[in-house]
């Protein structure tokens, strides 16, 4: 069913409501350049809401959730844009792959800027398309769940440690407390979850779950056992902020580490988790190669390894893990919700030293020490000294934890509350 759209807002945990998102002046912009957009993230993150709320009067909306609909729009996609006109959003765009050349026809043929608004939630598959049939015709943005700035409506800026961030945000900090953070990590990003009450999460997210393999996992892949897709997600889960180690997962699980490889592809591609890579340079052979392992959304992850309140994942063993899952993250959406690429990587050496997060702009190196404490030292950041060895211009560092109040740790490196995030 075609829809004219005509209002902007939608529900939240059962409340009309619209949280407005930190990506909606990169949409506009991206839209004045392009005639085609496309905004890809996982399942149940407000793509098609946002799209929604920034359509001008008179841009139609058309899912391909509906099986009619998907059906014309792979059986004869020229009919189904004589029937749908532009300017049009069309979402759940993965389901018809059939649709794309036809889509490059009619931007060269009437090259009028934000013609087209795709929706997808198969980034692997929808890369392929797009790089094959829309090169230089789609400007392409990545979503994600609410970041803490969106939730708490606070002005989101790419995180850099320099003094030109700090202080943007030091009037503008979310001051909590140990437990209240701990209650966001717990909770989760995505918008259904908002406002909803706490005994709706376990069912949310075993839903969410559920339909994730059935829909999207075996759309990508023969995975055989439901079972053991379920048990790896678990063990990925297990296993945040580690080096990835296939053997390792695929022992626990009792597959092979082909599998294993494949899914995490799977997981990768469909954003539900972020391959960390480190670090590398031609002055040392001696840094390691191996990702790290974070769940976009730490409810997710805390649902799968069955931390059922955010008190018990405050005190339970993985607490550390899921602070810097949580920081990691944030720092990640800071750059794609604003429309900018991020450039973030670890550094750890084969003699153990090791630095949680480098940020690469502009050819300077941030470094990012994340620990949970409200009263870091300079030890904590001992490892820096290694970038000054490797000749890397670095600019400021920092510390991210639970302090209240940002403070000097060094001449050039800043203890910063997480609440800045």
């Amino acid at each position: 069913m075609l829809t004219k759209i005509k209002y902007h807002f939608y529900l939240v945990g059962g409340s009309t409501l619209y949280i407005k998102r930190d990506i909606e002046s990169s949409i506009r912009k991206l839209s004045s350049f392009f005639p085609v957009l496309l905004v890809t993230g996982p399942r149940q993150v407000g793509k098609t809401t946002v799209l929604k709320n920034c359509a001008e009067p008179g841009r139609s909306f058309v899912s391909l959730d509906t099986l009619e609909i998907r059906e014309l729009a792979q059986n004869d996609p020229a009919l189904f844009l004589q029937r749908y006109k532009t300017p049009l959003i069309i979402d759940e765009i993965q389901y018809a792959p059939q649709l794309f050349s036809y889509i490059k026809a009619a931007a060269d043929t009437d090259n009028i800027p934000g013609m087209f608004w795709l929706t997808g939630s198969q980034q692997f598959l929808l890369m392929k398309d797009v790089t094959e049939s829309l090169a230089g015709r789609a400007g392409i943005l990545n979503l994600q769940g609410f970041s803490y700035d969106e939730k708490f409506q606070k002005k989101s800026f790419p995180f850099i440690p320099d003094r030109t961030f700090i202080s943007r945000k030091e009037n503008d900090c979310i001051g909590d407390g140990i437990n209240a953070v701990y209650k966001q990590i717990w909770k989760g990003s995505y918008p259904r979850l908002y406002t909803a009450a706490d005994e709706f999460w376990e069912a949310f997210y075993s839903s969410y779950v559920q339909t994730y393999i059935e829909r999207d996992v075996r759309s990508l892949t023969k995975i055989g056992s439901e079972t053991d897709f379920l048990k790896f997600m678990k063990a990925s889960a297990a296993r945040i902020g580690n080096l990835l180690d296939y053997a390792d997962m695929a022992k626990d699980i009792g597959v092979s580490q082909p599998t294993v490889k494949a899914w995490i592809s799977i997981l990768n591609a469909s954003g539900i988790v972020y391959l960390l890579q480190p670090y590398s340079t031609n002055l040392t052979n001696r840094i390691v190669k191996t990702p790290k392992l974070y769940f976009m959304d730490t409810g997710l992850a805390a649902y799968l390894c069955g931390w059922k309140t955010p008190e018990v994942l405050e005190t339970g063993a993985m607490n550390g893990a899921f602070f810097e899952d949580f920081v990691i993250t944030e720092i990640l959406k800071s750059f794609i919700h604003n429309g900018k690429a991020a450039s973030l990587y670890f550094y750890r050496d084969k003699e153990k030293k090791e630095i949680d997060l480098l940020i690469d702009e502009n050819g300077m190196l941030y470094p990012v020490e994340i620990k949970k404490t409200a009263a870091p030292s300079k030890a904590d950041i001992s490892d820096f000294s290694v970038l000054d060895k490797l000749r890397i211009s670095r600019g400021p560092g920092a510390v991210i934890c639970m302090a209240q109040t940002h403070l000097p740790l060094t001449v050039s490196d800043t203890v910063i509350p997480v609440g800045y995030m």
